[in-house]
């Protein structure tokens, strides 16, 4: 029985030992494509999942994540990882949805030359202003001026090239966050880990130089003593602050 979206939160754990149960690779691979519904800044889903089911290649992810339990035991991991290099393929896709959306819309007689060219400065100019940058001089150049601009109205500050380093990996980690916990639905279990040597990471699944690792998930069915400890975190008082 599928549990509901509260019942899967309360039931995902970080489970280090998992049971020599296979999965369903399949489900898996359904639970990767909620992943790509999780929202992500611009839409431009600067991400790619790698879903390592060979035994030879878990071995050697294993080691590169220090052989921890999570990885050690894993029946599956994914590799979720960060592609800021894939920026003018993403915005291209991006335009072309919106071009061939406007153009169904036109015929139907509806006005969209408003939104066409929004959407046409959007991804043709301000991405390209967000996501360029040279020896990070470029990125320098744009927080000077966002600061003297800031001085008189409101204007978007994370240009600097770690400014969007930081917001794309964010968006991976949403996307993480949405295959958890579609695995928890199903009574799949998961463990995010952050410890890996990432650079034998990227060599292990071929990844380009400009590839990031955000992080890897271990994938299995909990063993009895899978979860370390019981659940604790800081009291809500301390981090709910109502305005």
């Amino acid at each position: 029985m599928l549990k509901t979206v509260s019942e899967a939160i309360e039931y995902r754990r970080s489970v280090r030992k998992y049971l020599d149960i296979q999965l369903d690779e399949e489900k898996v691979k359904n639970c990767i494509k909620n992943a790509t519904l999780a929202p992500n800044s611009s839409n431009m889903q600067l991400w790619e999942f790698y879903h390592v089911t060979d035994i030879e290649t878990l071995k050697k992810l294993s080691k590169a994540c220090f052989d921890q339990n999570a990885a050690k035991t894993a029946i599956n991991m994914v590799v979720f990882v960060a592609r800021r290099d894939k920026w003018k393929e993403r915005a291209k896709y991006n335009l072309d949805f919106l071009e061939d959306m406007f153009d169904k819309q036109e015929k139907k007689g509806i006005d969209v030359e408003r939104r066409r060219k929004v959407s046409r400065r959007y991804y043709k100019k301000l991405m390209p202003t967000i996501y360029t940058d040279f020896l990070g001089i470029v990125g320098y150049y744009k927080k000077l001026l966002s600061f003297f601009i800031g001085l008189f109205r409101p204007i978007y500050r994370e240009v600097l090239f770690s400014d969007v380093r930081v917001i794309t990996h964010k968006s991976v980690a949403l996307a993480a966050e949405n295959f958890m916990l579609s695995m928890a639905e199903i009574g799949y279990d998961t463990c995010p880990m952050e410890g890996s040597d990432t650079n034998r990471v990227k060599k292990i699944l071929n990844l380009p130089r400009k590839a990031e690792i955000t992080m890897i998930i271990g994938c299995g069915i909990r063993a009895d003593n899978g979860v370390y400890s019981e659940r604790f975190r800081v009291p809500f008082e301390r981090v709910y602050k109502k305005i």
